[in-house]
């Protein structure tokens, strides 16, 4: 029997070019897929009231550490530099499964909270086989649709980053493949989250490359940030060894030499861009226009909770300011005016969830609201004080609305979010989440004075 959702009377911000915007528009929901988008749909259906809401695809996070969540804010002041000592080679090493599973519990829901309906997952926490099947386990139970990316353990920053000889084990890394992902149709699809070159030998490298190549899964990896891997030409080492593609996603790509961005744009690959991060902890400035400009399509991340704040809007206004600060600047310096190519609040939405979607290759599936895609949905409330009234419903979302905003959440036709509050049992979380937080402070201690 087939299941009808009516999201009835919104202000409909598709992201979709041959729909546009609906200042009062209708979006079926069948059987999770979006059935129609119109200015008025009669159906036999479950009715949501949108009046005062701005309707818009879910944001796609392409960059996260999610089992990060229990250890949010013990780095506020962090540099890059700070970040791999403080976490990577403090907490990380004492990480349990049941640690992975509270983050990746409480971390997921954070993003279902703040309107973040499509995570990229990048867990390099894997210290046991049990890891990976935890953080699995909580992404599952969540509801939130999500790239798993399988990445390394982190119990020696010595022994993970420094020309590390310690390739991502390939027997686990098949196990997980074949346990959960037989198929690449459901809610969460895999990844190989590798530490690439100048943090390791061209021989884990290139046997890391060939794994995903292998298994016939994506790869996504740190690149030029901050003053080690800035420093690295990590993509013309890619090159030299003959493994750029198509199936790469590059995370952060503020040092890249002009040679290096055409290299990623001829190969076809895609760009993650952090922009919270990369202007706070010292990564570089968000090449944002840089990558419009070479033919991209730049995604946002949050990156870490242990140093910035984990919703999209504050990604955006980050990524935002920092290109036209830059811009602005260069331009006052030259004493000319401001170029046609400045970003605009839209572009900013789209970068937020059609591009998002195109990172994580989900683009068949969401990013717009568009007919035969599934169902992921957001409605802000357009009436609360710090969004109404509308002039703009686009820079609404992108410049006034933030987390409390964040009314309903649909995910593949399943409502996670309603009425303001999550359908999910936040208290346990954030319960978990404390109990994890405790369980590692004690840890981390108690490994200091061995």
């Amino acid at each position: 029997m087939t299941k009808r959702m009516l999201l009835r009377s919104g202000h409909v911000v598709s992201m979709d070019p041959d729909i546009g915007d609906l200042p009062q528009g209708d979006v079926l929901i069948e059987d999770g897929k979006i059935a129609a988008v119109e200015r008025e749909i009669a159906a036999d259906a479950e009715v949501l009231d949108m009046k005062g809401r701005i309707v818009i695809p879910g944001f796609v996070d392409t960059h996260r550490h999610t089992w990060e969540a229990p250890i949010r804010g013990c780095a506020p002041d962090a540099t890059l530099d700070d970040y791999f000592v403080d976490v990577l080679d403090t907490f990380a090493p004492v990480y349990t499964p049941e640690d992975v599973y509270a983050g990746n519990l409480a971390g997921s829901l954070e993003c279902l909270n703040a309107g973040i309906t499509t995570l990229v997952d990048w867990s390099h926490i894997n210290n046991t086989p049990g890891h990976p099947d935890a953080a699995l386990q909580a992404l599952t139970e969540t509801g939130i649709r999500a790239q798993y990316a399988y990445g390394s353990a982190n119990t020696s920053l010595a022994d993970y980053w420094f020309d590390s000889k310690i390739a991502i084990p390939g027997d686990d890394v098949r196990r997980i493949r074949d346990r959960y992902f037989a198929s690449d149709d459901g809610l969460l699809t895999m990844a190989l989250a590798t530490r690439g070159p100048g943090f390791c030998i061209n021989d884990v490298v290139t046997a890391e490359w060939g794994l995903a190549r292998e298994l016939g899964i994506p790869i996504t990896v740190h690149v030029a940030m901050g003053r080690l891997a800035g420093r690295f030409g990590m993509v013309k080492q890619l090159h030299d060894l003959g493994l750029l593609g198509p199936d790469t996603t590059y995370v952060h790509c503020c040092y890249f030499s002009e040679e290096e961005w055409r290299m990623v744009a001829d190969t076809g690959g895609t760009v993650s861009i952090a922009p919270q991060v990369e202007t706070q902890m010292g990564h570089g400035w968000p090449p944002v226009m840089k990558a419009i400009e070479c033919g991209l399509r730049p995604s946002l991340s949050i990156d870490v909770v242990t140093t910035v704040p984990g919703d999209m809007f504050t990604q955006i206004r980050a990524a935002f300011a920092a290109e036209r600060a830059r811009v602005n600047a260069e331009c006052w310096k030259a004493d000319v005016g401001i170029p046609d190519t400045m970003l605009t609040a839209r572009q900013m939405l789209e970068i937020a969830t059609l591009s998002g979607a195109h990172v994580a290759r989900l683009e068949d599936r969401t990013g717009s609201l568009t007919p035969g895609k599934r169902a992921d949905i957001v409605a802000i409330d357009a009436t609360a004080l710090n969004v109404a009234p509308v002039h703009d419903a686009a820079a609404a979302v992108t410049l006034s609305a933030d987390v409390s905003n964040v009314e309903t959440v649909i995910v593949d036709g399943v409502i996670r979010k309603r009425d303001g509050r999550l359908l999910a049992d936040a208290e346990r979380a954030r319960r978990l989440v404390e109990e994890s937080r405790d369980r590692l402070v004690a840890a981390k201690a108690a490994r200091a004075k061995a």
